[in-house]
């Protein structure tokens, strides 16, 4: 038996324990809450100085790539751009006369659906692929504002297998975390440059279900080339992605 001094009223030992139990607990909740929130805190902060450090980042480049076409028309030549490292493709036929191969790179792809949109490392094997389904297919080259509006208005993780809206960074944090991934900012970013978590960040998000696009397709079974809409349309694939966000 414990004697509870205040009172001086005899307490069972069983009871004293319980409420010694109850009062650590109690302690340790605080002190995890006390934790989680200053975790919360510095996170947040790591998140402002990443989305400053890439601003800038972007910044740079724009103005680099200003200076060389600058310098280069200056000495009365061109500027050629740099080989594009990022596809973006859209699937913009259905499934009628499809080949059994076609059908099943499509699927490889994730372009199950009409309208569909993935984005994809270049490479000859993606190149290769691509030529194979290019009469239901237009790609081209994505630019830091299409990748952002996509993500931002169109953006869905895989979280489980199941399809989870992106309205919290938590979210991309809980499955992208061990690669450094935490927020909105870190996805873009890892898509946009193509970095080496890539292939990672590019399954964690869904594919991209797109309207039709403003003012419709010209032709879908001709050549973007041929004044169509299949195959690589290279910059152009801009101007498609705003009229179907």
């Amino acid at each position: 038996m414990g004697e509870d001094v205040k009172s001086g009223v005899i307490v069972p030992e069983s009871v004293l324990k319980k409420l010694k139990r109850a009062e650590e607990w109690s302690l340790a909740s605080t002190k995890e809450q006390e934790e989680a929130k200053k975790k919360k805190a510095e996170t947040r902060m790591l998140i402002c100085q990443r989305a400053r450090q890439y601003s800038q980042e972007y910044e740079d480049q724009e103005k680099e790539l200003i200076m060389l076409k600058r310098e280069a028309r200056l000495k009365g030549g061109f500027y050629v751009d740099p080989e594009a490292k990022l596809l973006f493709i859209v699937r913009i036929r259905g499934i009628n006369a499809m080949h059994p191969t076609t059908k099943k790179i499509l699927q490889l792809l994730r372009l199950r659906q009409i309208f569909n949109g993935v984005f994809l490392k270049v490479n000859k094997a993606t190149m290769n692929m691509l030529h194979r389904v290019e009469p239901y297919v237009t790609y081209g080259y994505p630019n830091l504002k299409s990748v952002k509006e996509l993500i931002y208005k169109r953006g869905f993780g895989k979280v489980n297998k199941q399809r989870i809206a992106l309205t919290d960074n938590s979210i991309i944090n809980q499955v992208l975390g061990k690669y450094g991934i935490i927020c909105m900012e870190d996805l873009i970013h890892e898509i946009l440059t193509v970095g080496p978590h890539f292939k990672e960040a590019n399954n964690f998000l869904w594919p991209f279900q797109l309207k039709a696009p403003l003012g419709g397709l010209k032709k879908k079974r001709n050549h973007y080339v041929e004044g169509g809409d299949a195959g690589n349309r290279e910059n152009f694939i801009n101007e498609l992605i705003r009229r179907m966000n």
